[in-house]
């Protein structure tokens, strides 16, 4: 059964481990996100680079916990006080808990935090919509609208 407690953010002190989880205990956001997009390169190192960031707030990363201790799903915010908007990247949810409505509990709850921190607008990035038909109805179901279409430009070697 899921409660209150499941949705939680860092605060940005040292973060929780789950001991057993691989070679060594990860932070659990590190867990979380390597759960959520594997295969991945993302490491507590790239965690701790991307916390040390001047626009990173901990108070602005949600992170779901199973009733099992498992990452559910988490989310990093980052806040542009000066567009008072919210931009939310990444997004993920592990695979055993996608459809159970995680992601957007957790959305829903973090546009509750963002606008007590004086957001007014809130952005999300679906990558490789509309291949990926998922995110792309849960940010519709939330009220996102397309805005713009971001064209990767690929340039050859040589």
């Amino acid at each position: 059964m899921w409660n209150s407690r499941c949705c939680r953010r860092d605060t940005g002190s040292a973060p929780a481990t789950k001991p057993g989880r691989g070679p060594r205990s990860r932070p659990t956001a590190v867990q979380a996100h390597v759960d959520a997009w594997a295969p991945t390169t993302y490491s507590a190192e790239v965690y701790e680079d991307v916390r040390r960031t001047a626009a990173y707030r901990g108070d602005l990363h949600v992170l779901v916990e199973a009733p099992d201790g498992t990452m559910a799903s988490s989310a990093i915010m980052w806040f542009d006080e000066a567009n008072k908007t919210v931009e939310f990247e990444p997004v993920g949810t592990h695979p055993d808990y996608r459809r159970l409505g995680l992601a957007r509990a957790m959305m829903l709850h973090g546009m509750g935090l963002a606008r007590a921190a004086g957001a007014t607008h809130a952005t999300v990035v679906c990558m490789g919509a509309p291949g990926r038909p998922g995110p792309r109805a849960l940010y519709y179901g939330l009220g996102f609208r397309e805005v713009s279409r971001d064209a990767p430009l690929i340039k050859a070697a040589g």
